[in-house]
């Protein structure tokens, strides 16, 4: 029996943009249409919030760890071909690295080239972040307002340039001002490509997304001249750490939301007291029996948001799971993370079993492929 071609759908965005917000929320959609959907999620290390989020929320997840989708392109065919024979998806998301681009050329791209049989493209779709967009995108050439570098600011520019259509992300938290601000600097950089506002919390605006990705004629395959040097100094530019740690709350109940909120909200207070770093996502993930609650930060000046609610206390044993991605050292960005654990468990009386961290900068960017014009 000659099946369906699976939809491939590739989400592209800065890190904080909420893609894996908006990955759940087209998940949902996709199911209540009655279609069988997966999600890969990818990180430069292992232990990711995302997935852990993802499984939660009852959805299949492969996840590729230890570099990003062009760098692991086999492991990623790997993961599509993992979901069970009985049960093939229909749609596949997913979700790559924040810090990467040329996904066109090294993914997108070989994808299509190799597996064109197996699988149906969708056209790319890059998600804003709006803290990111109004600082970069506003600096004149040669100056650097941001918090970032010229060469991070190179990538965030670079994912913009590549993609099929563009989402103004977080519109539930922007004025129609600033909407009109953001859709007046994208339109001065790409012209060409649809800009759609969505909220991936609300659900606002997916609908349009949807439309996105179903409109094979966005998609345009745009290849980038990048320079492969610019582009890995501003990967390098971000420490990199993945904590995990068990809770033992004892017989005394543990809110879920209060822990995570908390300890993001700490680990920000140590790395903006350092003085030396610029938050470009932070997320916290606790879970305890079936119940999750995720916060996280986007920027040293924006507020702590609950990306998962829980809504209740449990006691026991907790899954504690840190992803910090910062532009640091990851030294001491791991430092920081340690001791906000530490604090965190003289506060509130609990102890901290089998913490481990990982820290890291991402290395040069190595493809699997790379089409070329």
């Amino acid at each position: 029996m000659t099946r369906d071609k699976i939809k491939f759908v590739l989400i592209g965005g800065f890190l904080g943009a909420g893609k894996t917000t908006l990955v759940g929320e087209l998940a949902r959609r996709y199911t209540a249409q009655g279609k069988r959907v997966g999600i890969i999620t990818n990180d430069q290390t292992d232990n990711l919030v995302d997935t852990q989020n993802l499984r939660s929320q009852g959805f299949d997840v492969g996840e590729v760890s230890g570099a990003c989708f062009c760098c692991s392109f086999n492991e990623l065919v790997a993961t599509a071909d993992g979901f069970t024979d009985d049960d093939i998806p229909d749609v596949v998301l997913a979700e790559p690295v924040g810090s990467c681009t040329d996904l066109v050329a090294t993914v997108i791209l070989p994808l299509q080239n190799l597996l064109g049989s197996r699988f149906d493209l969708a056209p790319f779709g890059v998600i804003l972040k709006p803290s990111h967009g109004k600082r970069i995108l506003s600096n004149q050439k040669g100056k650097t307002r941001s918090g970032f570098s010229p060469q991070a600011e190179y990538i965030f520019r670079k994912q913009l340039e590549e993609a099929d259509y563009l989402m103004i992300g977080r519109i539930d938290q922007l004025s129609d001002q600033d909407v009109a601000n953001l859709r007046e600097r994208l339109g001065e950089i790409r012209p060409d490509v649809p800009v759609i506002t969505v909220s991936p919390k609300t659900g606002q605006g997916v609908d349009g997304v949807i439309q996105q990705i179903d409109n094979a004629s966005t998609a345009k395959r745009r290849l980038l001249d990048i320079d492969y040097d610019t582009y890995a100094d501003g990967e390098a530019e971000l420490g990199w750490v993945n904590l995990t740690a068990m809770v033992e709350t004892g017989e005394q109940p543990v809110d879920l939301d209060d822990l995570t909120q908390t300890l993001v909200a700490t680990i920000a207070k140590h790395v903006i007291e350092d003085g030396k770093g610029n938050i470009a996502h932070l997320k916290v993930s606790a879970l305890g029996g079936d119940t999750q609650s995720v916060a996280n930060l986007v920027a040293n000046d924006a507020a702590v948001d609950v990306g998962l609610l829980a809504g209740r206390s449990v006691s026991g044993s907790v899954q504690l799971i840190v992803n910090a991605r910062v532009a640091m050292d990851p030294d001491d960005l791991e430092s920081h993370c340690r001791q906000a654990v530490d604090s965190l468990g003289v506060q509130q009386h609990l102890t901290f079993n089998s913490v481990t961290a990982h820290s890291l900068r991402p290395g040069r960017p190595n493809p699997t492929h790379r089409v070329v014009r």
